[in-house]
């Protein structure tokens, strides 16, 4: 008998609260031909709840995911006053072989 594959299962979670938006540079270009794709996530969100959200939007199984907080950087203005960029949290998401999310479509 040939093994069946798991389904996607949908989760009930508000996707928009966790995932922003898509994170498209050279450096994440070049990742999603090894299968990997970043992503801006919520400041609160973790690893489980990022992988719901990308099983709910995109409707593929992540084989991994990693989370990078990224502090924002000082930001000098006229004068005496300066000021900073927000922090941001990406998360890199890993497929498995032949599955790909179409970002930009």
């Amino acid at each position: 008998m040939a093994k069946k594959e798991k389904a996607t299962k949908k989760y009930n979670l508000n996707v928009s609260k966790i995932i922003v938006s898509p994170w498209v540079t050279e450096k994440s270009s070049v990742l999603a031909s090894e299968n990997k794709y970043v992503f801006l996530v919520a400041a609160d969100a973790n690893k489980s709840e990022v992988k719901k959200a990308i099983v709910n939007l995109y409707e593929v199984n992540p084989v991994k995911v990693n989370i990078l907080n990224i502090k924002g950087d000082k930001v000098f203005r006229a004068g005496r006053l300066a000021g900073f960029k927000k922090d941001i949290k990406k998360a890199i998401v890993t497929l498995k072989e032949g599955d790909t999310i179409d970002i930009l479509g």
